[in-house]
C-alpha cells in the first residue's frame, strides 16, 4: 500500500491500545485527571466490572464550556506548554491522550461546571464522534461517564476477564491512588454496592488507619513508620516486620512524588534493605514514598506512566537501600534512628521506652510451674561457656553481659510498665530451645539459638565496619577481558572497590586485573564475583555484592557460634540474652529471616481461658 496519513479515529484507537488496556486503565486515567483538577473528593461507580459503566465524579475546578470539545481532542492539555514544563512535571497526566483515546473506544459523556458558570455543561462522544455542548445540572466539578467500553473494537473486548476480575483491578487502582494521596477522599461502588470508602486522612494516625484499610490491619500491626531526608531526597512510609513477609510481591507499594510506580530500581533497593532479615525467597511488604526534585526523574518513559527513570539512579538506589536498612535496624530499647509505627509482632512492648528507663531494674525470679523445665542455675561461673566457632570470629564475639542484681519478687500485672524491659524477665527454659519470659503485656517466647545468632552476627558486622575490609594479595594477579563500559567502571569506582578489599585495575581498553581480594571471601570464584559486581555497578546498584557476600560468610560464622539447642541456661543467662536482644539491631529475626521471638498477651490468655466472659 502507498504511504498515507491514518484517519484520526484510527489513530485514537491505536493510542487507546497503549493507555486503555482494561476498565481499570480508564479509571486510573480519569481519577488522575481529577487529582490534577484539585479534587478533594472522588467517587467511582462501575457496573459489570467497568465494561458496562464507569462513572468518575469529583469536586475539582471543572472545565469551562469553551474547552469541553478541546478536552476530547488529541494532544490537548492544560498541564504543559514547553519542554521545561515536561522536565519539571508534577501533574499526574500530561500527554493529552487519555480522554480522546477512551472516547474512541466507548460512549463517553463529560459534564462539568466551573466556579464562574451558572450551571454545568455537557458534551458527548460516541466512538469518537463529538456532539454539541448543552446545559446540564451539576455542582462544581466534573463527571465523566464511560459506557460500553470497546463496543466498536470487539477483538479488544474478547480479552476482558470476568466481572469479578475486572472489578478487582479497578479496586487495586483506587487503593494505589489512595495510598498516594492521603488528603483526598475516595469511594468505589460496584452495581450500587459500596466496595471502598476512604475518608481524607490528615495526620499520621489517620494515614495509618487508611494504610490499615488498604493493606489490612495485620500489616499495620507489623508495620513501623520511618522517615529520612538528605541531599534533596526524602523517603518515608511503613515497613512491615520480617514476620509479615509474603510468598509473593503482592504488597509492595512504591510512590515517587505521589505517583504510584512499578520501578525495578526502587524495589531492588528496598529488597536489599531487607536482605539480612528475610527468610529465603520470602517477599517484604511495604509502603514507601520517595520525594525528589521532579527534574531528577523522567516520568515520560511509558504511556501508562508506571515506569520511570532517575537521572542519578545510583544515588537514589543507595539512599533507599541504606534508609530501609537503617529503619529495619531499630532496637527494642529505642536506640535506632527510626520511629516505630507499631511494636514488632504487634505487641505493646516497646512504644516509647528507652533502655535507661529500666537500666536499674533488678531481675526477678518468679516461681516456675512444675511442667516447665527449670534451667540449671548452678553453672560454675554463671555464664555461657566459650562459644565454639571459627577462629576468625573469636575476636568479635563477646559473651552475654552478666547481670549482677539480686533476685526480687515481681508481679507483672501490678507492676509499673515503665519499669519492665520490653522483653520482660526470664521465667524458664522450655524443651531446651525456648526462653519463656514475662513482661507487662504477657508472655514472651524466645528462640534462644535464633536470638543469639542475630546478636553474634550484628557484632561481627559492627566490628568489620569499624575498619576497612582486610584484603589478601593473590600470588598471581587474575586477568580477564570485560566490556569497555565495565573497564570504565573499574576506573570510576577504584576507591569504593579498595574500601571493600578488592584491588582491581584497568590494564587495557577491555582488560582488567585483580591483585587482591577480601580476606573473608578467600576461596570464592574471584572472576565471577568481579563480573557480577561490575554488572551491579552498571545497573546503578553500587558495590553491594561484595558486602552481601561478606555478610553471608559472617552469617555462617554467627550460626556456628550461636548457643545450641538443649543448652541449659541459668535465669541470669536468659535475662542477659533478653537484654542483649533489646540492644541489638534487627533482633526480631535471625540472619536467615526466622523470627527470634513472639508474644502472647494477657488479653489473649484471658480469651483462651474464657476469663471475664
Amino acid at each position: 500500500m502507498p504511504i498515507r496519513i491514518l484517519p484520526s479515529q484510527l489513530i485514537d484507537q491505536i493510542a487507546a491500545g497503549e493507555v486503555v488496556e482494561r476498565p481499570a486503565s480508564v479509571v486510573k486515567e480519569l481519577v488522575e485527571n481529577s487529582l490534577d483538577a484539585g479534587a478533594r473528593s472522588i467517587s467511582v461507580d462501575v457496573e459489570a466490572g467497568g465494561a458496562g459503566l464507569i462513572r468518575v465524579s469529583d469536586d475539582g475546578i471543572g472545565i469551562p464550556r469553551g474547552e469541553l470539545a478541546l478536552a476530547l481532542s488529541r494532544h490537548a492539555t492544560s498541564k504543559i506548554a514547553t519542554l521545561d514544563d515536561l522536565e519539571g512535571l508534577l501533574s499526574m497526566g500530561f500527554r493529552g491522550e487519555a480522554l480522546p483515546s477512551i472516547a474512541s473506544v466507548a460512549r463517553l459523556t463529560l459534564t462539568s461546571r466551573t466556579a464562574g458558570d451558572e450551571h454545568a455543561w455537557q458534551i458527548a462522544s460516541d466512538g469518537g464522534e463529538l456532539g454539541e455542548a448543552r446545559p446540564a445540572a451539576r455542582t462544581l466539578g466534573t463527571t465523566i461517564e464511560v459506557r460500553e467500553l470497546f463496543f466498536n473494537t470487539p477483538a479488544r473486548r474478547k480479552f476482558q476477564r470476568s466481572e469479578k476480575t475486572e472489578l478487582g483491578h479497578v479496586d487495586a487502582v483506587l487503593r494505589n491512588l489512595a495510598l498516594a494521596r492521603f488528603d483526598v477522599e475516595f469511594r468505589l461502588t460496584s452495581n450500587g454496592r459500596t466496595v471502598l470508602a476512604l475518608p481524607a486522612a490528615e495526620g499520621r494516625a489517620a494515614q495509618e488507619r487508611r494504610v490499615a484499610a488498604v493493606c489490612g490491619d495485620e500489616f499495620m500491626q507489623h508495620g513501623r513508620y520511618f522517615s529520612r531526608a538528605i541531599e534533596g531526597l526524602s523517603l518515608r512510609g511503613w515497613l512491615a516486620a520480617p514476620a509479615f513477609s509474603r510468598s509473593q510481591a503482592d504488597m509492595q507499594f512504591t510512590f515517587v512524588n505521589d505517583r504510584f510506580v512499578r520501578d525495578k530500581l526502587l524495589r531492588h533497593a528496598v529488597r536489599l534493605g531487607y536482605q539480612d532479615v528475610l527468610f529465603q525467597a520470602r517477599q517484604p511488604a511495604y509502603v514507601v514514598h520517595l520525594t525528589l526534585d521532579p527534574r531528577r526523574v523522567d516520568v515520560n518513559a511509558h504511556p501508562a506512566k508506571l515506569e520511570i527513570r532517575f537521572r542519578d539512579s545510583k544515588l537514589v538506589h543507595d539512599f533507599v537501600f541504606r534508609t530501609v536498612e537503617s529503619a529495619l535496624a531499630s532496637t527494642l530499647d529505642g536506640s535506632a534512628d527510626v520511629a516505630a509505627a507499631a511494636p514488632v509482632h504487634g505487641t505493646d512492648l516497646a512504644r516509647g521506652m528507652s533502655h535507661a528507663a529500666y537500666a536499674g531494674t533488678r531481675q526477678n525470679h518468679l516461681a516456675l510451674q512444675p511442667h516447665f523445665q527449670r534451667p540449671d542455675a548452678a553453672t560454675p561461673d554463671g555464664g555461657v561457656p566459650p562459644l565454639q566457632g571459627r577462629a576468625a570470629a573469636a575476636a568479635y564475639v563477646p559473651l552475654f553481659e552478666r547481670l549482677h542484681a539480686k533476685p526480687s519478687s515481681f508481679a507483672v500485672r501490678d507492676a509499673d510498665s515503665a519499669q519492665v524491659p520490653p522483653l520482660g524477665f526470664a521465667l524458664a527454659q522450655l524443651a531446651g530451645v525456648y526462653v519463656l519470659a514475662q513482661n507487662a503485656s504477657g508472655l514472651i517466647i524466645v528462640d534462644m539459638h535464633a536470638a543469639h545468632e542475630r546478636i553474634t552476627y550484628e557484632k561481627l558486622k559492627s566490628a568489620l565496619a569499624t575498619q576497612r575490609m582486610q584484603s589478601r594479595p593473590l600470588l598471581v594477579p587474575l586477568s580477564f577481558e570485560v566490556s569497555a563500559r565495565e573497564a570504565d567502571l573499574v576506573e570510576q569506582y577504584a576507591s569504593e572497590l579498595a574500601a571493600v578489599g578488592l584491588d582491581v585495575v584497568r590494564r587495557g581498553p577491555q582488560h582488567v586485573a585483580v591483585s587482591a581480594v577480601p580476606v573473608l571471601l578467600d576461596g570464592e570464584d574471584v572472576e565471577s564475583m568481579v563480573r557480577d559486581l561490575l554488572s551491579d555497578l552498571a545497573d546503578g546498584q553500587g558495590v553491594g555484592r561484595v558486602e552481601a557476600l561478606s555478610n553471608e560468610l559472617l552469617a555462617t560464622m554467627a550460626c556456628h557460634a550461636a548457643v545450641r539447642a538443649n543448652r541449659r541456661l541459668s535465669i541470669e543467662e536468659m535475662n542477659a540474652l533478653l537484654r542483649e536482644m533489646e540492644r541489638t539491631e534487627r533482633s526480631e529475626a535471625c540472619n536467615h529471616g526466622r523470627p527470634t521471638w513472639t508474644s502472647v498477651t494477657l488479653e489473649d490468655l484471658d480469651r483462651l481461658f474464657l476469663r471475664g466472659q
